[in-house]
């Protein structure tokens, strides 16, 4: 009942949302957001805790309009997702301002592949139909499957409606399809400051002990792509802003999991830099650090 009901509200969501006014959603995203901020839930005091390693020198009544603002951007995030679909090239055009984009387009123009790394800022799927729509360039991606299942497949149709090519981070084949696509001359777009499997490699994270996926390190390393970081800001304005900062380059000498943990230190810093400039703007509500989640040993 409970996955019936998740999936029937995603459904209203994308089948109304995107239906309003744009003045109209974005009002609504806020009145949602300010109503969850106030209940004090389980994500609103997780967002507060991570936010308080971002910030450390916050007082309480800092972290608390910080996570306001951060309940206000995710909120944002969702109403905006609900409406991509309808958007035409024109919106999607002048939807995002990144700067340094050539360090994207000249490697794609000289037939190498690029692998785009981002954080959970902002919202990466704005960045996503900027880059099929405004760019004309189609790219790859993994999804987490989400239960229920027909909320995956929503996810999943929502992003291909956009122009992206979804594979189901399970199963296995995903890193091979990736490498492919890679070797291909071809754009991949990862979402990697979160570590969603036993193999993640661990990184120093604003002084604390995380794991963040290997997957781009190993892709850059196996196929000779680019590997890029992105950040991703909201400002005052309707328009969303971000950065494409230099490659991650492959280590010259040490073994492949010493290569990999140097450039996944590297894409873990420049994450805390985007993230430390823009904390209001990560939407990260869940345990990150090894320090907040259980012992492996301890879970049954």
């Amino acid at each position: 009942m409970r996955d019936r009901l998740t999936d029937a509200l995603y459904g209203l969501g994308w089948g109304a949302v995107k239906k309003l006014p744009e003045p109209v959603a974005a009002g609504l995203g806020r009145t949602i957001a300010d109503a969850a901020w106030r209940r004090r839930g389980r994500g609103v005091l997780r967002l507060e805790a991570n936010l308080a390693r971002v910030v450390p020198d916050a007082g309480p009544e800092r972290l608390a309009e910080l996570s306001k603002a951060g309940m206000r951007s995710y909120m944002r995030y969702w109403m905006e997702s609900f409406r991509l679909p309808s958007w035409n090239q024109e919106r999607a055009r002048l939807s995002f301002d990144p700067k340094d984009i050539h360090l994207l387009t000249d490697c794609l123009a000289s037939g190498r592949g690029v692998v785009l790394a981002l954080p959970h800022l902002a919202n990466w799927d704005v960045a996503g139909i900027w880059v099929t729509r405004a760019l004309g360039i189609r790219f790859t991606t993994v999804a987490e499957r989400l239960k229920p299942e027909s909320l995956y497949d929503r996810f999943v149709a929502y992003r291909e409606s956009l122009g992206m090519e979804v594979l189901p981070h399970t199963g296995g084949s995903a890193f091979g399809t990736l490498a492919r696509r890679l070797r291909d001359g071809g754009l991949v777009c990862l979402v990697a400051d979160r570590d969603l499997s036993a193999s993640g490699v661990e990184v120093t994270f604003f002084g604390e002990a995380a794991r963040m996926p290997a997957g781009p390190a190993l892709l850059a390393q196996q196929t000779g792509a680019l590997l890029l970081p992105v950040t991703l800001w909201y400002d005052e304005t309707p328009v969303m802003k971000g950065r494409i900062h230099p490659p991650v380059e492959v280590p010259r000498s040490g073994t492949r999991a010493e290569k990999t943990s140097s450039m996944t230190q590297a894409l873990a810093d420049v994450f805390a830099e985007g993230i430390a400039e823009h904390p209001e703007d990560w939407h990260m509500l869940q345990r990150l650090w090894l320090s907040d989640l259980e012992p492996r040993e301890d879970r049954t």
